[in-house]
């Protein structure tokens, strides 16, 4: 009898315990959700590996807990189709990836998980496993918010993180439609999914508290339909929390 008690003791003391624990998860002022792990796709329309990782990326831009953005790059434009989405800046920056994982060369499709990992753009179990262990690393807060006057308003918490870190604004569309004319994918129809239209820093962050504002007319003034912004180790190592999004209003 005596063991039947102490048995519904710590069974009860486990329900109060689970109560408090679910108490606090809805409680948003005692547990907060993390940002989005950033996924990022370095691909290309005139390269013909790419199209399973395009469709890949499309997957998981619908999935919540992940910001998934297509990079498009440059270096394939020669090769009998000009990539309408490639960017100078996203071969550059994926070059400096390549010096932080140690390869003496880049290549398509790849997918960079947070800044913190790499894979082929088409291993769904990689990439898979790398998403789950970027969401145990620690993630600094950042919030957007619209204004009244139309401006976006960045705040970025306060942390602990190390040396020097830099704020990235990202503009992207979330598809496009493309007829392949020319080169290796002639004759398909490529699906790309949030497609980044314009990359640019914005700012230093060394563990303050720091409030930026991207005014209206910046906003307007640039393609894209969804806006996202992400703190990222200075030397494109990992990316320490990211936010994201929706400019309704700017929809075409």
């Amino acid at each position: 009898m005596t063991l039947i008690k102490t048995i519904t003791h710590n069974i009860t003391l486990a329900l109060v315990a689970l109560t408090f624990t679910i108490g606090s998860v809805y409680a948003g002022d005692t547990v907060r959700h993390r940002g989005p792990t950033v996924v990022e796709l370095y691909t290309s329309q005139g390269c013909s590996s790419c199209p399973p990782a395009d469709a890949l990326l499309g997957k998981l831009a619908k999935m919540d807990g992940i910001l998934a953005l297509s990079f498009h790059v440059d270096y394939w434009d020669y090769i009998g189709w000009k990539d309408p989405f490639a960017k100078p800046i996203n071969s550059q920056r994926q070059r400096e990836y390549s010096r932080i994982f140690r390869k003496s060369y880049v290549y398509t499709p790849q997918m960079v998980i947070h800044g913190m990992a790499e894979a082929t753009g088409s291993n769904a179990a990689a990439i898979n496993a790398s998403i789950k262990h970027a969401k145990l690393a620690p993630d600094i807060p950042i919030k957007l918010a619209r204004l009244k006057s139309g401006d976006l308003k960045i705040r970025i918490a306060r942390g602990r993180q190390p040396g020097q870190a830099s704020v990235w604004l990202v503009f992207f569309d979330p598809v496009h439609s493309t007829k392949i004319r020319r080169g290796e994918n002639r004759g398909v129809k490529l699906n790309n999914y949030n497609v980044v239209r314009s990359l640019q820093k914005i700012g230093d962050w060394r563990g303050q508290r720091l409030a930026l504002t991207i005014s209206a007319a910046k906003l307007t003034d640039h393609q894209g339909q969804g806006c996202a912004v992400f703190l990222q180790n200075a030397q494109k190592g990992p990316i320490l929390g990211a936010a994201s999004i929706q400019l309704a209003d700017n929809a075409n």
